[in-house]
């Protein structure tokens, strides 16, 4: 009996996870609660990520990887063996695995994902980059001569890369990316409101009431918290114009990202990006006005990819059906063997 491929796309904030022909299976918070008097775990994605803030001084609430990069081995490991049990249950036969990361990541810290992922068991594991993965779930045929432009705003990196002829010609990646934002968000709400919020608390704000192409000062929405003066509870009605002042550093990183990657491709190829315009993928892509905003200061038409959270991770179960064109061609893609 033949077992099913693996993809996964390990993200910052999230971990979704793609099983043989059935296309996305799970989809959860990349989080992780264990008890650290009997080193236990206690849950992980969904049920742990309603735990963080309100977890007592012997649990830990962990996000195990940082920035697109793993920062706890072990409880990364942990955290993906619980989700392949989820999916696949106990099996005999180990699966294949391929697992994207970002294109910016060195070699060692690509090693450290292929290990986490051998120890949660599987037989063979591989590792694409991201900006591949994406424009193979979204559907587009990058074997030709022509180039792709992909924006991939994850939760904690934003990938921008040229993608052409099966491979990635030229790539920028930065840290401005949704945790940030959500950092940003807090910042403001502590420095202009003294008013203390949770991670939870401005994700929803950021989800809910952002607006970049045209905020207005009349739409408002209730922030609760903590007045770190008083020490009670208070509410402040935020509005979007507050909001984009909030998070406008970011959202400048991205686009500086984006002009970056421009300036240094070839004109042959920007001539094909001003006629394709830029694919927007992961969560971030979906903050309100972006794609706007994006077309009126680069004068580039914008396409946010279809079911853009789960994008890349479609494209790394795709990637199976394409593998040897990856061992053939693709550029920036690590293969690791186990015997």
């Amino acid at each position: 009996m033949s077992i099913p491929d693996i993809g996964i796309d390990l993200g910052t904030a999230n971990l979704v996870m793609t099983y043989g022909r059935k296309g996305v299976v799970l989809s959860e918070p990349s989080v992780i609660a264990y008890n650290k008097c009997t080193q236990r775990i206690l849950a992980v994605g969904k049920e742990a990520y309603q735990m963080i803030g309100k977890n007592p001084p012997y649990v830990d609430v962990v996000h195990p990887v940082a920035e697109g990069v793993i920062s706890d081995d072990m409880l990364t490991q942990c955290m993906i063996r619980e989700f392949l049990q989820k999916v696949c249950g106990h099996q005999l036969v180990k699966p294949r695995i391929i697992i994207c990361v970002p294109a910016f990541i060195t070699d060692l810290e690509k090693r450290a994902v292929g290990d986490a992922v051998m120890s949660a068991g599987c037989r063979k594991a591989y590792l694409i980059d991201e900006p591949i993965a994406a424009m193979l779930g979204a559907g587009i045929n990058i074997g030709r001569a022509k180039g792709h432009m992909v924006v991939d705003i994850g939760g904690g990196t934003t990938d921008v890369a040229i993608v052409s002829m099966n491979g990635i010609v030229t790539s920028h990646s930065v840290k401005s990316a949704g945790n940030q934002i959500d950092r940003a968000i807090i910042r403001y709400m502590m420095n202009r409101y003294k008013l203390l919020i949770g991670e939870q608390t401005a994700e929803h704000v950021k989800k809910t009431l952002t607006n970049l192409y045209d905020p207005s000062a009349e739409i408002t929405m209730p922030v609760r918290g903590r007045n770190i003066l008083r020490g009670l509870p208070d509410t402040v009605e935020l509005n979007e114009m507050e909001l984009f002042d909030a998070v406008e550093d970011e959202i400048f990183a991205i686009m500086e990202a984006i002009k970056k990657v421009l300036e240094e491709t070839p004109p042959e190829l920007v001539g094909d990006i001003h006629e394709n315009g830029i694919l927007l993928t992961g969560g971030g892509a979906l903050l309100g006005g972006l794609r706007e905003l994006i077309h009126r200061t680069l004068n580039v038409n914008c396409v946010l990819a279809r079911d853009t959270m789960h994008c890349v991770a479609k494209g790394t179960g795709m990637a199976f059906q394409k593998i040897n064109n990856l061992l053939d061609g693709f550029e920036g893609v690590t293969i690791y063997k186990y015997r």
